[in-house]
């Protein structure tokens, strides 16, 4: 799982925020997508932008972080590396486009458990979750050092 920090926690509420304000989000597009929306949040690039650097090189967002080299130049590795400083690693980023880290499904309320990875509702509670369970782990990691 993420490497719990301030920084992706505030990024995984912020994108939750700003997709309850009813930002354009379609699952099929890199740049509207459950990554591709946090990937605004982070690199502050335009959903078009995220997109065509997507199709740089094939494969999903899962694939692309499978495909991560930070040294190619592509401008998807430009994107994944600030995903990956921001604490994720290339399961996460598998995970959140298919919102399928089971500890996070299970810190979700019963009725949200049946996750579907395209719902922008979905999506919303999967961060805030996600969030949720990274700040209690912060939260640990801060009791346990006393």
């Amino acid at each position: 799982m993420a490497v719990a920090n301030f920084e992706l926690i505030v990024a995984l509420r912020k994108t939750a925020q700003r997709l309850q304000t009813g930002v354009t989000y379609k699952w099929s597009n890199y740049g509207m997508c459950n990554c591709g929306h946090l990937a605004q949040t982070v690199t502050r690039r335009t959903p078009q932008e995220i997109h065509q650097a997507a199709l740089e090189r094939p494969g999903d967002w899962g694939q692309q972080a499978r495909e991560y080299c930070g040294t190619t130049g592509l401008e998807m590795d430009h994107i994944m590396t600030r995903l990956f400083e921001l604490g994720l690693n290339r399961q996460d980023i598998w995970d959140l486009e298919r919102l399928g880290n089971m500890a996070v499904i299970q810190r979700m309320p019963a009725e949200w458990q049946g996750v579907q990875h395209h719902s922008r509702e979905y999506v919303v509670r999967y961060l805030e979750a996600w969030a949720d369970l990274l700040d209690a782990s912060l939260g640990d990691i801060a009791m346990a050092a006393k």
